[in-house]
């Protein structure tokens, strides 16, 4: 009887690793497949996500292989890539139609900031957001548009490289970004509204950034032709009180 009780309790716990285990994949695989299927419609470019866990038990998780293509026209493929996402959902919720994200970390971003005169790479992928947060959200399968909250987000050692006509400067670190409670007031908001108030907040910040880049790297160019011409001047200075003197012209 005994072995039997051993033999049941050790089954069920078996079976409830084996449960913790799909069901982690099962989650991983929605966020996975709702990233790739239901990105490219907010930012009207390729979006891609290479792996998605999330603990069934905690809503923990992290997301790697995060990357957006740039709209047709840019020299990058890529517009931006999020390095490690950390994530803390409140379980299951994902499965309903109001998605609760307690803590959103995004660590080491890297974003190709381009731009031509009067606009960027980045500006059209604000643009593409700004058009799609109008168009309404997917509906869960209550036919109730999808919602979310996001009570903490957060975007730390991210850096911008940047491209611009005769420029290309190494890629300058990034001010850490801070945003709470979006969407708790409103009790959620739609993926593109969601999406549009975190990248209006990083896009202003990696334009401002990418200026600043612009100016100090082109400031540098200016000084390099400087001193290059004024080089140049003096070498040719020299070469002429070197022809004078041979001629005896030079200064007695």
């Amino acid at each position: 009887m005994k072995k039997i009780l051993l033999w049941s309790l050790g089954g069920l716990f078996a079976l409830g690793i084996v449960t913790v285990v799909v069901l982690t994949f099962f989650l991983g695989g929605i966020v996975k497949a709702g990233v790739n299927s239901f990105g490219p419609q907010i930012t009207g470019t390729k979006v891609e996500l290479a792996g998605a866990t999330v603990s069934p038990l905690t809503g923990t998780g992290t997301l790697t292989g995060f990357t957006v293509a740039n709209p047709p026209g840019w020299k990058n493929e890529q517009a931006f890539t999020l390095g490690k996402i950390h994530l803390s959902v409140a379980p299951f919720s994902i499965l309903g139609d109001h998605i609760v994200i307690n803590e959103l970390l995004i660590d080491g971003p890297v974003f190709d900031y381009e731009t031509k005169l009067t606009d960027s790479n980045i500006a059209q992928l604000l643009a593409n957001i700004d058009k799609f947060a109008g168009s309404g959200a997917p509906a869960a399968k209550n036919g109730k548009p999808v919602k979310f909250e996001v009570k903490k987000f957060r975007l730390t050692n991210a850096k911008v490289a940047i491209g611009v006509v005769g420029i290309t400067t190494p890629p300058v670190p990034m001010p850490d970004i801070s945003m709470d409670d979006l969407g708790s007031k409103e009790g959620g908001i739609e993926p593109g509204q969601l999406v549009g108030a975190v990248m209006k907040n990083v896009g202003g910040s990696i334009i401002t950034v990418g200026k600043d880049a612009v100016l100090h790297a082109g400031a540098a160019v200016v000084d390099t032709a400087k001193g290059a011409v004024k080089g140049a001047t003096d070498a040719a200075k020299g070469a002429v009180d070197g022809v004078k003197s041979l001629f005896g012209g030079g200064k007695k």
